[in-house]
């Protein structure tokens, strides 16, 4: 089976790093012309200059903050003023880790400006010209947590719960438009988030933090972490015409992590 994405365009949210970068260049490897947004504009050029464009593509960035709502929300009205895409891919940085003891209510709404209005925001941009095309592809990178919360990661946990609900009743609502909502339910990538985390994780607990992730990976039993290409693989078929039977769906993408059904 071969995956072309080549005319469609896709706007893919925090792609200067990690497993939003590995998305934007496999779906630029899969003929996609590719937006990527992140806060570092250096970042965001280099990874541009590198993408491929042998199928015509035309690719942009949009330098945005997540964690400033209001300048994110000029940002993305400004783009979707002239632009329409075909592909949405909804990421953003994680919140910060803690438990339910110690947050206020106040991390709790920043957690879900960051997380939860972001993502309407966008997509109800992104859903005008969808409609107007009868085509769209959505697509929200989540968490295992939806289904098995995560210890010290409350704010995600509960946000990104609000999520995949959220996601599943537009599922039902744009499926006339020929237009797909799915989650993809992240385990553990080898990423820098992933590390920043492990790394004040390990120090609470007093131990190496090679020991830390070996632990983390006997919970795995496909023994290892996953690499970030291996989640632009799963999006590129989420994007296409192949997977246009497929809506509504919470789709793990985790090594087998997860012990519920």
């Amino acid at each position: 089976m071969e995956i072309s994405l080549k005319y469609k365009k896709a706007l893919i949210g925090g792609s200067s790093k990690g497993i939003g970068k590995a998305i934007a260049q496999q779906l630029a490897k899969s003929g996609a012309s590719v937006t990527i947004l992140a806060r570092s504009e250096d970042k965001l050029k280099s990874i541009i200059s590198q993408l491929p464009t042998d199928q015509g593509q035309n690719h942009q960035y949009i330098v945005v903050d997540y964690t400033d709502l209001e300048r994110y929300k000029k940002n993305i009205h400004a783009y979707f003023k002239h632009n329409t895409v075909d592909i949405l891919v909804n990421n953003t940085q994680g919140p910060a880790a803690g438990n339910a003891l110690e947050k206020e209510a106040t991390d709790y709404q920043e957690a879900y400006d960051l997380l939860f209005k972001t993502t309407i925001i966008t997509t109800q941009l992104a859903l005008k010209g969808m409609i107007e095309n009868k085509y769209g592809r959505i697509i929200n990178i989540a968490s295992v947590s939806v289904k098995e919360p995560i210890s010290n990661l409350v704010l995600s946990n509960a946000i990104r719960a609000a999520v995949v609900s959220w996601a599943k009743s537009l599922a039902i609502e744009v499926g006339q438009f020929n237009i797909t909502v799915n989650n993809t339910l992240t385990g553990y990538f080898n990423t820098e988030r992933l590390k920043n985390l492990n790394m004040g994780k390990a120090k609470e607990l007093g131990i190496p933090i090679e020991e830390l992730e070996q632990q983390m990976k006997t919970n795995v039993p496909l023994g290892r972490f996953g690499d970030p290409k291996e989640y632009g693989y799963l999006v590129a078929y989420l994007a296409s015409e192949q997977a246009s039977f497929i809506t509504g769906a919470n789709i793990p993408i985790d090594g087998g992590m997860l012990k519920s059904i």
